[in-house]
Protein backbone atom coordinates (compact mmCIF):
# COMPACT_ATOMS: atom_id res chain seq x y z
CA UNK A 1 0.00 0.00 0.00
CA UNK A 2 1.46 3.74 -0.70
CA UNK A 3 1.74 5.69 2.60
CA UNK A 4 2.79 8.89 3.33
CA UNK A 5 3.18 10.79 6.72
CA UNK A 6 1.33 13.06 8.67
CA UNK A 7 1.71 15.10 11.35
CA UNK A 8 -0.85 14.72 13.92
CA UNK A 9 -1.92 17.98 16.46
CA UNK A 10 0.25 16.14 19.68
CA UNK A 11 3.32 16.57 17.22
CA UNK A 12 3.60 12.74 16.83
CA UNK A 13 3.70 11.23 13.21
CA UNK A 14 0.89 8.89 11.68
CA UNK A 15 0.33 7.52 8.23
CA UNK A 16 -1.99 8.27 5.47
CA UNK A 17 -3.04 5.62 3.12
CA UNK A 18 -4.65 8.02 -0.30
CA UNK A 19 -6.40 4.20 -2.25
CA UNK A 20 -8.42 4.02 1.11
CA UNK A 21 -8.33 7.51 2.35
CA UNK A 22 -7.57 6.20 6.27
CA UNK A 23 -5.32 7.13 8.78
CA UNK A 24 -3.27 5.06 11.08
CA UNK A 25 -4.55 7.53 13.86
CA UNK A 26 -6.34 10.13 15.03
CA UNK A 27 -5.46 13.42 13.25
CA UNK A 28 -5.96 14.98 16.53
CA UNK A 29 -2.81 13.25 18.19
CA UNK A 30 -2.00 9.56 17.68
CA UNK A 31 0.14 9.06 21.08
CA UNK A 32 -2.88 10.50 22.95
CA UNK A 33 -5.45 8.74 20.82
CA UNK A 34 -3.33 5.44 21.59
CA UNK A 35 -2.72 5.87 25.29
CA UNK A 36 -6.30 6.75 26.01
CA UNK A 37 -7.86 3.62 24.27
CA UNK A 38 -5.59 1.07 24.86
CA UNK A 39 -3.47 2.31 27.70
CA UNK A 40 -6.25 4.19 29.86
CA UNK A 41 -9.19 2.29 29.00
CA UNK A 42 -7.25 -0.85 28.34
CA UNK A 43 -4.40 -2.25 30.75
CA UNK A 44 -4.78 0.50 33.47
CA UNK A 45 -8.69 -0.71 33.46
CA UNK A 46 -7.48 -4.29 33.63
CA UNK A 47 -5.26 -3.37 36.51
CA UNK A 48 -3.04 -6.31 36.73
CA UNK A 49 0.54 -7.17 37.63
CA UNK A 50 0.58 -10.27 34.69
CA UNK A 51 -0.84 -9.23 31.47
CA UNK A 52 -1.96 -11.04 28.03
CA UNK A 53 -2.44 -8.72 24.97
CA UNK A 54 -3.35 -9.46 21.79
CA UNK A 55 -3.20 -6.86 19.33
CA UNK A 56 -5.13 -6.64 16.05
CA UNK A 57 -3.12 -4.43 13.92
CA UNK A 58 -0.19 -3.81 14.93
CA UNK A 59 1.03 -0.56 12.35
CA UNK A 60 3.45 2.01 13.60
CA UNK A 61 3.90 -0.14 17.03
CA UNK A 62 2.68 2.69 18.79
CA UNK A 63 0.56 0.61 20.92
CA UNK A 64 3.12 -1.83 21.55
CA UNK A 65 5.48 1.32 22.32
CA UNK A 66 3.30 2.17 24.77
CA UNK A 67 2.64 -0.81 25.95
CA UNK A 68 6.12 -1.35 27.06
CA UNK A 69 6.50 1.59 28.60
CA UNK A 70 3.67 0.78 30.53
CA UNK A 71 5.58 -2.22 31.93
CA UNK A 72 8.89 -0.63 32.60
CA UNK A 73 7.16 2.08 34.34
CA UNK A 74 4.11 0.19 36.23
CA UNK A 75 7.05 -2.88 36.82
CA UNK A 76 4.07 -5.31 35.58
CA UNK A 77 4.93 -7.98 33.39
CA UNK A 78 3.20 -8.13 29.79
CA UNK A 79 3.50 -10.73 26.79
CA UNK A 80 2.53 -9.04 24.32
CA UNK A 81 1.00 -10.44 20.42
CA UNK A 82 0.38 -8.32 17.44
CA UNK A 83 -0.40 -9.31 14.31
CA UNK A 84 -0.19 -7.67 11.04
CA UNK A 85 -0.41 -8.15 7.35
CA UNK A 86 1.41 -5.34 5.66
CA UNK A 87 4.16 -4.39 8.28
CA UNK A 88 6.20 -0.72 7.22
CA UNK A 89 9.25 -0.33 5.70
CA UNK A 90 12.27 0.43 7.36
CA UNK A 91 12.00 4.13 5.79
CA UNK A 92 8.70 4.56 6.93
CA UNK A 93 10.24 3.68 10.55
CA UNK A 94 12.83 5.84 10.57
CA UNK A 95 10.62 8.71 10.34
CA UNK A 96 8.27 7.64 13.10
CA UNK A 97 9.08 10.18 15.88
CA UNK A 98 7.15 8.54 19.13
CA UNK A 99 10.46 8.05 21.21
CA UNK A 100 11.47 11.42 21.25
CA UNK A 101 8.30 12.63 22.39
CA UNK A 102 7.80 10.36 25.35
CA UNK A 103 9.68 10.71 28.70
CA UNK A 104 10.62 7.36 28.37
CA UNK A 105 12.91 7.57 25.65
CA UNK A 106 14.04 4.28 24.13
CA UNK A 107 14.14 4.04 20.23
CA UNK A 108 16.63 0.94 20.28
CA UNK A 109 13.69 -0.56 22.16
CA UNK A 110 11.02 0.82 19.85
CA UNK A 111 13.23 -0.26 16.69
CA UNK A 112 13.32 -3.76 18.07
CA UNK A 113 9.45 -3.54 18.22
CA UNK A 114 9.81 -3.47 14.01
CA UNK A 115 13.06 -5.26 13.70
CA UNK A 116 12.27 -8.50 16.04
CA UNK A 117 12.08 -11.58 13.95
CA UNK A 118 8.31 -12.80 12.53
CA UNK A 119 7.21 -16.00 14.31
CA UNK A 120 9.18 -15.90 17.16
CA UNK A 121 8.92 -14.67 21.12
CA UNK A 122 11.48 -12.62 22.44
CA UNK A 123 11.93 -11.15 25.65
CA UNK A 124 12.49 -7.16 24.22
CA UNK A 125 13.28 -6.48 28.65
CA UNK A 126 12.60 -8.18 31.17
CA UNK A 127 9.05 -7.43 31.89
CA UNK A 128 7.96 -7.30 28.17
CA UNK A 129 7.43 -10.27 25.78
CA UNK A 130 7.00 -9.81 22.44
CA UNK A 131 5.51 -12.04 19.66
CA UNK A 132 4.93 -10.67 15.88
CA UNK A 133 2.81 -12.99 13.95
CA UNK A 134 2.47 -11.87 10.08
CA UNK A 135 -1.05 -12.57 9.30
CA UNK A 136 -4.73 -11.88 8.54
CA UNK A 137 -6.30 -11.42 11.66
CA UNK A 138 -9.24 -13.73 10.04
CA UNK A 139 -6.80 -16.71 10.27
CA UNK A 140 -5.25 -16.18 13.37
CA UNK A 141 -5.26 -19.06 15.99
CA UNK A 142 -4.40 -18.38 19.58
CA UNK A 143 -3.01 -21.19 21.66
CA UNK A 144 -3.53 -19.03 24.88
CA UNK A 145 -5.54 -17.19 26.56
CA UNK A 146 -5.59 -13.48 26.73
CA UNK A 147 -6.91 -10.87 29.26
CA UNK A 148 -7.15 -7.89 27.01
CA UNK A 149 -7.51 -7.77 23.25
CA UNK A 150 -6.52 -4.01 20.95
CA UNK A 151 -8.55 -4.03 18.23
CA UNK A 152 -7.33 -1.52 15.85
CA UNK A 153 -8.24 -2.46 12.13
CA UNK A 154 -8.77 0.16 9.85
CA UNK A 155 -12.76 1.55 10.16
CA UNK A 156 -15.65 -0.66 8.98
CA UNK A 157 -15.85 1.09 5.91
CA UNK A 158 -12.51 0.38 4.82
CA UNK A 159 -12.52 -3.30 5.62
CA UNK A 160 -15.94 -4.32 6.74
CA UNK A 161 -14.32 -7.88 6.62
CA UNK A 162 -12.54 -7.57 9.63
CA UNK A 163 -15.25 -6.22 11.70
CA UNK A 164 -17.52 -9.46 11.50
CA UNK A 165 -19.07 -11.28 14.44
CA UNK A 166 -17.03 -14.21 12.97
CA UNK A 167 -13.97 -12.41 13.67
CA UNK A 168 -15.05 -10.60 16.95
CA UNK A 169 -16.12 -14.33 17.90
CA UNK A 170 -12.59 -15.92 16.89
CA UNK A 171 -11.11 -12.95 19.32
CA UNK A 172 -14.14 -14.18 22.34
CA UNK A 173 -12.73 -17.03 22.52
CA UNK A 174 -8.92 -15.83 22.92
CA UNK A 175 -9.99 -14.27 26.19
CA UNK A 176 -9.76 -15.24 29.38
CA UNK A 177 -13.35 -15.28 31.42
CA UNK A 178 -13.81 -11.39 32.36
CA UNK A 179 -10.88 -10.23 29.42
CA UNK A 180 -11.58 -7.23 27.38
CA UNK A 181 -11.56 -5.80 24.34
CA UNK A 182 -11.23 -2.25 23.48
CA UNK A 183 -11.41 -0.35 20.02
CA UNK A 184 -11.97 3.05 18.99
CA UNK A 185 -15.36 2.19 16.53
CA UNK A 186 -18.56 2.54 18.30
CA UNK A 187 -20.52 2.47 14.67
CA UNK A 188 -23.73 0.16 15.10
CA UNK A 189 -23.22 -2.28 13.59
CA UNK A 190 -19.75 -3.28 14.93
CA UNK A 191 -21.37 -2.94 18.71
CA UNK A 192 -23.91 -5.76 16.98
CA UNK A 193 -21.36 -7.66 15.62
CA UNK A 194 -19.77 -7.77 19.56
CA UNK A 195 -22.78 -8.30 21.01
CA UNK A 196 -23.75 -11.29 18.83
CA UNK A 197 -20.35 -12.39 19.22
CA UNK A 198 -20.91 -13.08 23.00
CA UNK A 199 -19.50 -9.85 24.56
CA UNK A 200 -21.26 -7.14 26.71
CA UNK A 201 -20.53 -3.63 25.91
CA UNK A 202 -19.60 -0.37 27.71
CA UNK A 203 -19.31 2.81 25.67
CA UNK A 204 -16.68 5.09 27.23
CA UNK A 205 -15.77 8.53 26.14
CA UNK A 206 -13.66 8.75 23.63
CA UNK A 207 -10.37 10.68 23.00
CA UNK A 208 -9.63 14.15 21.87
CA UNK A 209 -12.03 14.63 18.83
CA UNK A 210 -14.16 11.56 19.22
CA UNK A 211 -16.21 11.53 21.18
CA UNK A 212 -16.68 7.63 22.18
CA UNK A 213 -15.22 4.41 22.38
CA UNK A 214 -15.75 0.64 23.39
CA UNK A 215 -14.75 -1.58 25.92
CA UNK A 216 -16.42 -5.01 25.40
CA UNK A 217 -16.19 -7.60 28.13
CA UNK A 218 -16.10 -11.59 28.11
CA UNK A 219 -18.44 -12.64 30.48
Amino acid sequence: MERSFIETEDGSTSLYVPALNEHYHSVHGAVQESRHIFIQAGIEFYGQENISVVEAGFGTGLNAYLSLIHAETRHCSIRYTTLEKYPLSEDEIKALNYPSLLPFDRPELFNRLHTSPWEEEIALTPRFTFLKRRTDIREWQSDTQADIVFFDAFNPEVQPHLWTTEVFRRFHESLKPGGILVTYCVKGIVKQALRDAGFSLKRLPGPPGKREMLRATKA
